[in-house]
């Protein structure tokens, strides 16, 4: 099996990420990271994912992005906007760099495994005002990466995968359910708390639960 990371949240994207790959035969290592987030209880939810949908390996890195501050997710002086993303703008919830450096590290980590692909839930519909989830940003990074490492002056090409870039929340909940994947496990939620429960008004509950909506497909999620 040709060998994958994959950069897992805990979240219902990387979830059908992983599934995804485990699907087209990739042997999956997971990849999570403690980076200050106010939402730690992703961190059990990642666990809980990668050992339901049969990760070879699962690790969580830790970075202090919160360090710098800057995004309602690492600085508790932003509070979580629940008011929706109004478009063209760029949320609080956007952490700067976040991307950047999680890829790095698994650029890192797939150069040591021999792997050439590495997957991502990125998504360019729901939030298309995040600048690290957008078409040309994926492209440059891979592109970037095949140029800075051993493995790729050496030709062992990287390719980045985005498999849920172009897809609304309600088709990756379609696609997910039919992979198997339980959303029960995973965690949205910009403010869960510590058992994973959400709060139902952020940004990140919303589009969930307009998802499952929109999907036809009951929510699992546990609210508080």
């Amino acid at each position: 099996m040709k060998k994958a990371v994959i950069l897992l949240s805990g979240g219902l994207d990387s979830a059908t990420v992983l599934a995804m790959a485990r699907r087209d035969g990739f042997e999956c290592y997971c990849l999570s990271f403690n980076y200050g987030q106010r939402h730690t209880a992703e961190l059990a939810a990642a666990a809980r994912v990668a050992t339901a949908l049969g990760a070879r390996e699962h690790r969580v890195a830790t970075i202090d992005l919160a360090a710098f501050g800057g995004s309602a997710l690492t600085d508790a002086s932003i509070a979580v906007p629940v008011d929706g993303v109004k478009e063209g703008e760029i949320p609080l919830t956007y952490v700067p760099a976040r991307n950047t450096i999680m890829l790095s590290f698994a650029l890192g980590w797939a150069e040591v495994l021999g792997a050439n692909d590495i997957f991502i839930g990125v998504n360019a519909v729901d939030y298309s005002g995040y600048p690290d989830c957008r078409p040309e940003y994926i492209s440059a990074f891979e592109m970037m990466g095949n140029l800075a490492t051993r493995a790729g002056v050496e030709g062992a090409s990287l390719r980045i995968h985005t498999p849920l870039i172009s897809l609304s929340k309600a088709e990756i909940i379609v696609a997910g359910s039919k992979l198997g994947v339980d959303y029960g496990q995973t965690v949205s939620c910009y403010q869960a708390d510590l058992q994973g429960r959400a709060c139902g008004v952020c940004d990140a509950c919303r589009l969930r639960s307009a998802g499952f909506a929109a999907a036809g497909v009951a929510d699992p999620t546990p609210y508080r």
